[in-house]
């Protein structure tokens, strides 16, 4: 159920289809997420802090399994979502710190945990307790997840804003042209950047009228021109290209962005959506 290559346009009805899958997951495969603009809410999907855990996974991306996958859990959890009719492809399963549970990596779709036969699909935080402080096991694999599949994506596919002096901290911001919220973070651009804050842009239309704008800020010459102007609110034009939007829809489906802005730390800690410029660098950095 892969999306459809993006040049000039996607059809809406696979975004849908994806966002419902990716919401299915989330809720057990039984409700759809809506996406949405965010001032830092319901829409951080990992804002625990990230505790490392004996057997984390070191999964780099989605188009290559981890060098610990269980091939054989892999096998049986493709089967049975093959039988519940949700046709998307796993990537790894690595053991964690939990007997019989693993983490699970797909292609377009947010991790999560399952069991050893394949058969239950786990979303959420789980917490190890017992010996000392506890730790958030799920918050130090979606965070370490995240962090790869960010470090990933190739600069030249990025809007970015560079920090002015010193760059005490990177961030990547999942964006959307038409988000009242992603425009109130662009005003307060030259701040964070004068506060040491790099900012990377990812495309995350969050309608399918958003689309066409998001393509073509992505395709024009200038970008940072053009994303200025689509901020202000004005239109952009610029001739059709092959460009990235298709692939940072799915990675952020994959990270389980459901609003915008989603900001992520280079750490992989999704410190959620809008913030006011000095709290936003604070998180950053501390986060750093």
């Amino acid at each position: 159920m892969s999306l459809p290559s993006v040049s000039t346009s996607l059809k809406p009805a696979n975004i849908s289809t994806r966002r419902k899958l990716s919401g299915a997951i989330i809720s057990a495969l039984l409700v759809t997420v809506a996406t949405g603009c965010s001032n830092n809410t319901a829409d951080t999907t990992s804002k625990t802090n990230v505790v490392s855990s004996t057997k984390a996974s070191s999964t780099t991306s989605t188009s290559k399994p981890a060098a610990d996958s269980d091939q054989s859990v892999v096998t049986a959890l493709q089967s049975n979502l093959g039988a519940s009719g949700i046709d998307e492809k796993i990537v790894s399963a690595v053991p964690t710190e939990m007997d019989g549970i693993y983490w699970v990596t797909a292609e377009g779709l947010p991790a999560f945990f399952t069991d050893k036969s394949g058969k239950h699909i786990i979303q959420g935080q789980i917490i190890s307790v017992g010996q000392g402080e506890p730790v958030d096991i799920s918050g130090a694999l979606v965070a370490r997840t995240a962090q790869e599949a960010l470090k990933a994506v190739d600069k030249k596919d990025m809007i970015i804003y560079p920090a002015k002096g010193e760059t005490k901290s990177v961030v990547y911001s999942f964006t959307d042209a038409d988000c009242p919220y992603c425009t109130k973070l662009h005003s307060e651009m030259d701040e964070l950047n004068a506060l040491g804050i790099e900012v990377r842009y990812l495309a995350w239309p969050r309608s399918e009228g958003s689309i066409p704008k998001m393509e073509a800020i992505w395709c024009s010459e200038d970008r940072v021109a053009a994303m200025n102007q689509a901020k202000s609110g004005a239109n952009v034009m610029a001739p059709s290209c092959e460009s990235p939007v298709k692939e940072q829809i799915e990675l952020g489906a994959r990270l389980g962005v459901r609003g915008t802005p989603a900001i992520f730390t280079e750490s992989g800690q999704q410190i959620g959506g809008y913030l006011p410029a000095k709290q936003l660098a604070q998180t950053a950095i501390d986060a750093s």
